[in-house]
């Protein structure tokens, strides 16, 4: 029996471990990409380019279903619209947030969505956090504010935008785990609920809004092969971003997702070092580098022990189906 358990847990840590690299690969991965794209071949539509990401996602949902790979699930429509609503408003409001705010003012933004994370499974989720939990937070928000923010300038309109980014990413991450636990929903399931209808939404306003940000029209650009080839693969890693978000998510919470997922801002920075050049590459970015990745290995201790983070109550799920419960949600992510 205690082999059993052993052999059972060994293939949940194996399976944590491969959704995370699939994240941490295909986030880097289309990261440098957008940067290749944007400021070497001059496509600066970021807006559109997120609705290109959901409909080629929507496409590969739409054929595994129609394969067989994905069975018929249930999602109600509010449900489907209070997630639309929050995942563009955070697309938006980032996009808007990076064009209103300095650089490090941008970054405290992104880090602040730690906290607020917290807040919101303290709030919703009745989670208890253990000392060493919150210190090693603490810890990773140091690290990385020490090697990402520089220069902080801040105004009314900038803050505004932020808060809405901040509040409405924190918001859609929480409700990429809520919707699969408590609708029993693989990631797949889930994006093949959601994908469709932020692709169309994103691809209606995104023209718009790119061309406000921009002053640029995304029809008057200059498409040469090498930008459609960055694009076509741009595309391609998003399916695995936006697949491995959902796995990752819906197999920890959204603030482990927040934590470690800084992994990735430190690999972008040492990625950028080593392909665009060493400028910014000092004592004082290295240093954050260490204390970052300290904090994410005191974290992941931390929150793992029984008493890291505790339910005070459990939501309970809705079965609408016979489409498997959430126990088949993460043996089928797993497998991915």
């Amino acid at each position: 029996m205690k082999m059993s358990l052993a052999s059972k847990a060994d293939r949940k840590a194996a399976a944590d471990a491969a959704a995370w690299m699939f994240n941490v690969v295909t986030s880097v991965g289309i990261i440098l990409v957008n940067k290749a794209l944007m400021a070497t071949y001059g496509f600066s539509f970021a807006t559109t380019l997120t609705g290109m990401h959901f409909a080629t996602t929507t496409l590969m949902t739409g054929v595994l279903r129609w394969l067989g790979y994905i069975q018929p699930s249930h999602l109600p429509f509010r449900e489907l619209l209070k997630f639309v609503i929050f995942a563009n408003f955070s697309i938006v409001g980032m996009n808007v947030s990076l064009m209103w705010n300095s650089v490090g003012f941008y970054q405290i933004a992104k880090l602040s969505m730690i906290p607020v994370s917290c807040l919101l499974e303290v709030v919703l989720d009745k989670i208890r956090y253990s000392r060493d939990t919150k210190l090693s937070i603490a810890v990773v928000l140091l690290g990385v504010g020490v090697c990402t923010v520089t220069d902080v300038s801040v105004n009314a309109r900038g803050f505004i935008a932020a808060f809405i980014a901040v509040w409405s990413t924190s918001m859609q991450q929480y409700y990429v785990h809520h919707l699969q636990r408590k609708y029993s929903l693989t990631s797949f399931k889930l994006l093949g609920h959601t994908a469709p209808a932020q692709a169309a939404t994103l691809l209606v306003i995104g023209p718009f809004l790119d061309n406000w940000l921009t002053d640029k029209r995304i029809y008057a650009y200059n498409y040469k092969t090498a930008s459609v080839i960055f694009l076509i693969l741009s595309c391609t890693i998003a399916v695995g971003t936006n697949l491995s978000q959902f796995i990752c998510i819906g197999r920890f919470t959204a603030v482990s997702f927040q934590v470690l997922g800084h992994m990735k801002t430190i690999l972008v920075l040492i990625m950028g070092f080593l392909f665009f050049g060493k400028e910014g590459l000092n004592l004082h970015v290295v240093l954050g580098m260490i204390i970052a990745v300290f904090g994410m290995i005191w974290y992941s201790n931390a929150s793992t022990k029984p008493s890291g983070k505790e339910r005070r109550s459990s939501l309970p799920t809705t079965r609408p189906q016979k489409h498997g419960n959430l126990g088949e949600s993460n043996e089928h992510d797993g497998k991915v």
